[in-house]
């Protein structure tokens, strides 16, 4: 049991370093390739690489419910990742991230919800932290006039991607108890990967598509491996601990994310986002 527990523990730490370096390359290849063609990328690369590891799990998928499930967490992934790409692409990668993590509590409520899953009085009071954080971050800069723009740019889209990852995360882990960890995401992954290139065989053709392969293969390559593993992680980490243990680890993955925004893309962010910065993480 104890054993279990280490190994899931471990699992969540492989998820978030994973996360946070895959959501580093999602933004630089939603940006030069566009968001959907990035999402396509990464669902035909977890979809090719995991197949050797799926074959023998496929018979689970002759149960219609089992199927049912796992198709509708595909096409639920789509629509959200699809959002969660977007504010990627045009937020900061300091700021998105962290507001990011208001998927935290709404994945431990789901928890509680359907897991029964009960957060202690302390969780509840660290949640609450969360937001304080979240709130400092999501300001961009104190109005002097009343027309001023004082939220940063993305952020309605990353409120809206967390609210979606979170239920990505809660449907996640309900698939990987009730079917299987390494099916949960590959059914899900070929499902959106199929929308994903219907909608750029429609919009602009799929040469288009090969040829962003070939010139920024590097990329794809390494943004695919990362997101794929990280969710394979996730998945895995679920099985061993309550989910809203393991998303309370997982979701530091946006300390990864805020070095490599700030050390390498060389974003600035004001000294109240900073202070929330830090609320948020250690919260977490």
């Amino acid at each position: 049991m104890l054993m279990g527990f280490e190994l899931g523990i471990l699992f969540a730490f492989g998820a978030m370093l994973c996360w946070g370096f895959g959501d580093f390359f999602i933004q630089r290849s939603a940006r030069k390739i566009g968001d959907i063609e990035a999402l396509a990328f990464i669902g035909i690369i977890g979809t090719i690489g995991l197949l050797p590891f799926v074959l023998q799990e496929l018979p689970l998928l002759f149960s219609l419910p089992n199927l049912a499930l796992l198709a509708f967490i595909g096409i639920v992934t789509f629509v959200f990742a699809v959002i969660d790409f977007e504010a990627l692409k045009k937020g900061k990668l300091s700021v998105v991230e962290v507001i990011l993590e208001f998927e935290l509590p709404i994945t431990a409520f789901l928890g509680f919800l359907f897991f029964q899953e009960m957060p202690s009085l302390l969780q509840m009071a660290i949640i609450l932290l969360i937001f304080l954080g979240i709130i400092l971050i999501a300001i961009k800069s104190f109005p002097k006039k009343s027309h001023s723009k004082i939220f940063e740019k993305g952020l309605f889209l990353a409120l809206l991607g967390a609210i979606g990852m979170a239920i990505i995360n809660f449907l996640t882990a309900y698939g990987a108890k009730a079917v299987s960890p390494i099916l949960a995401i590959w059914v899900p992954w070929v499902i959106f990967t199929i929308i994903s290139l219907i909608i750029i065989w429609r919009r602009e053709g799929l040469p288009k598509l090969v040829h962003n392969a070939k010139k920024h293969w590097g990329l794809i390559l390494v943004m695919g491996i990362f997101d794929t593993l990280a969710w394979l992680f996730f998945a895995t980490a679920v099985l061993k601990n309550d989910l809203a243990i393991t998303i309370a680890i997982t979701e530091s993955y946006v300390a990864v994310a805020l070095f490599l925004g700030v050390l390498i893309n060389k974003e600035k962010i004001h000294l109240h986002q900073y202070a929330g910065v830090i609320i948020a993480l250690l919260a977490v």
